[in-house]
């Protein structure tokens, strides 16, 4: 789930100012997940500006005394044009003794962001997930917390300016302590709230496809064999994969009966993405296409293709 969001510090408070929200984002996704952690989080993080039925004057959520430690996510994430892409984080937890981390309105998860920080003007949109961390004490004050982020690029989570950014984590931790974020008697000054930036980072990377046919089969020994394919990538943009262009690629050959691939040559990719070259024809094995991880784009192997030599 993305947040895009304009950031600033109201009051003191650590919140996120006029989130762009939309209703339908911030229901579930098809797959499930809690509509109410998600929406609690976005009314929250949204400030003042959130609570303008509250009758407390100037209310705004205090500083919940958490914090966040030896977050672990995974240092690039390979995302595909379409479906769920689930990302495992874990974190420490370390809170007051007057933080219930086990009521039921608390609630805490990790934050991918781009930008300088999460109250910085230049951060432009957050991920997180769909449910809160499943939080387990190790002490009276100490938590280790597990959760995911989920990401739907066909949903507009990601887009293709996203490919090669770094993504800082962070955390965030709300206590509600009993109120009602529905009620016009809601008192955002006993909600506590604590955002904690710089805990990692990661980048986010576009799925390449790789396609090979070797051709003509079967093939006389000493013959032209023509080996062709295409290197395509997600478009997060479209949901689909286009081709990637002016690559380097390199075509390998696996003798039959052995499980080693050398390359027997490299070449580039046109404009589509499309690769067509030529060998000569020698024993039976197996040809595949090989391209490299860029800073934007995953690696891509092709299936290998078995040629037929008489």
């Amino acid at each position: 789930m993305r947040i895009r969001a304009t950031v600033a510090a109201v009051s003191g408070a650590l919140a996120l100012s006029a989130l762009a929200v939309p209703a339908a984002q911030a229901d579930v996704h098809a797959s499930g997940g809690d509509t109410n952690y998600r929406a609690s989080v976005a009314k929250v993080l949204g400030g003042k500006s959130a609570f303008v039925t509250s009758p407390v004057d100037d209310g705004v959520p205090y500083e919940l005394n958490v914090s966040f430690s030896n977050l672990k996510v995974a240092k690039s994430i390979t995302v595909a044009a379409t479906g769920h892409v689930v990302v495992p984080v874990t974190y420490t937890l370390t809170h007051g003794t007057e933080v219930n981390i086990k009521a039921r309105d608390f609630m805490s998860g990790p934050v991918l962001y781009e930008g300088s920080g999460l109250e910085s003007e230049d951060t432009v949109g957050m991920l997180m997930g769909e449910n809160p961390a499943t939080c387990t004490a190790t002490s009276t004050t100490v938590a280790n917390c597990k959760a995911n982020i989920d990401i739907y690029p066909a949903e507009g989570d990601l887009t293709v300016f996203d490919a090669g950014k770094v993504w800082s984590a962070g955390a965030i931790a709300i206590a509600l302590n009993g109120q009602d974020l529905e009620s016009e008697s809601v008192d955002p000054s006993k909600i506590g709230i604590k955002q904690q930036d710089g805990l990692g980072t990661t980048t986010v990377r576009r799925l390449a496809k790789l396609t090979v046919n070797a051709s003509p089969e079967p093939v006389k020994k000493g013959r032209t064999i023509t080996v062709t394919g295409r290197l395509t990538r997600a478009n997060w943009d479209g949901a689909n994969y286009t081709g990637y262009g002016n690559q380097a690629v390199k075509l390998q050959f696996r003798k039959n009966g052995t499980n080693t691939y050398t390359t027997v040559k490299t070449i580039r990719t046109a404009a589509n993405g499309d690769l067509k070259t030529t060998v000569t024809a020698n024993v039976d094995g197996f040809f595949r296409y090989v391209a490299a991880t860029t800073s934007t784009t995953s690696d891509a192997y092709a299936a290998p293709d078995f040629i037929d030599v008489q």
